[in-house]
């Protein structure tokens, strides 16, 4: 390969591989090598058949889920060597220019295909921090996509008991069962009563929704217990109709979070609001020693060459699909 290829999105529901000429890095920069880019199914759906709430114009660089080898550095960059394996947000692409300080080495023992999993779980604890869970509260998750899936894992470790996974799709729940969930239930009219005898009469202390379909979010305020918490993870498609604020919100004193991962501070920690790039290396930590396992949700892999059939792939919302990894 002599110059680089990246893929492009020209129109809604059209996408392309385009040439381009690798630049050199300017002081503080690294050009990468990719060895794997992750889609993300949701977000990356949505821009791609200009879903409500995108809005971006294109022409548009999708992917943020990066790993790859440091092949050049700039001047002033003593974080990282060629050589060096690491991941960042960078685009599906056979080669980025970032910022160093913008990139993480992967440990050793982590396989390139569980490493590019990182930023998906890394949007997962944004939102599983900002809700506070303690040691024993019951935790519902409405969505078992990618992060719908890795959210219950983390809900988990930071203290949820049970954790109850949600979804229309029986084969989903089997694998948020060995993934993260506790406990899993088909979505039906029945939901409210299947929630409570899972959680003896109980309703949940936090819910968080991952599906990102608006006639859920009002789903979500109905299911959670008085006093509890809400947090949209799920970047919302559309606008929700038919919520009773008074009644949902205001009468049981919930707490509305807004999960979106750019929802996070730019510089220094906090109880429950970290930096992306302290998120960001905890979970390649997570994935290393293997207290995340994302190998269930690897379903399908592309080589780069074949970009176009994977997001025809994405595109068609096949339920089978989850991490659709591609190869470079």
């Amino acid at each position: 390969m002599t110059a680089g290829q990246r893929a492009v999105l020209t129109a809604p529901g059209v996408v392309a591989l385009q040439a381009f000429d690798l630049p050199q890095p300017a002081a503080g920069q690294a050009l990468l090598r990719a060895r794997r880019t992750l889609i993300s199914p949701g977000t990356e759906r949505a821009f791609f058949l200009d879903l409500p709430n995108t809005h971006v114009p294109f022409p548009l660089y999708p992917g943020y889920s990066f790993v790859g080898d440091v092949i050049a550095c700039g001047e002033s960059v003593d974080s990282l060597q060629v050589g060096d394996r690491v991941a960042c947000t960078a685009h599906h692409a056979s080669h980025a220019l970032m910022n160093a300080r913008d990139c993480h080495k992967v440990p050793a023992q982590l396989h390139d295909d569980r490493a590019a999993f990182f930023q998906l779980l890394a949007i997962a604890m944004q939102a599983v921090r900002k809700a506070r869970i303690e040691l024993g509260e019951a935790v519902l998750v409405l969505g078992a996509g990618v992060v719908g899936m890795l959210a219950m894992r983390l809900a988990q470790l930071s203290g949820g008991m049970p954790v109850l996974g949600v979804d229309v799709d029986a084969r989903r729940l089997e694998i948020a069962r060995q993934v993260g969930a506790d406990a899993a239930i088909i979505s039906t009219e029945s939901l409210d009563d299947d929630v409570r005898r899972a959680l003896d009469g109980q309703a949940p202390a936090v819910v968080i929704e991952a599906t990102g379909m608006p006639q859920l979010v009002a789903r979500a305020f109905q299911l959670a217990a008085a006093g509890g918490r809400v947090v949209l993870l799920g970047s919302t498609r559309g606008e929700s109709d038919g919520v009773n604020f008074y009644r949902d919100v205001h009468k049981k004193g919930l707490r509305i979070i807004g999960g979106h991962e750019s929802a996070r501070p730019s510089h220094d920690n906090s109880p429950g609001y970290w930096t992306k790039r302290s998120e960001q290396a905890l979970c390649l930590q997570l994935l290393a020693q293997e207290r995340v396992d994302v190998s269930p949700l690897l379903s399908h892999r592309y080589g780069w060459r074949d970009f176009a059939r994977a997001y025809d792939h994405l595109a068609e919302w096949d339920r089978n699909a989850l991490g659709m990894l591609i190869e470079w």
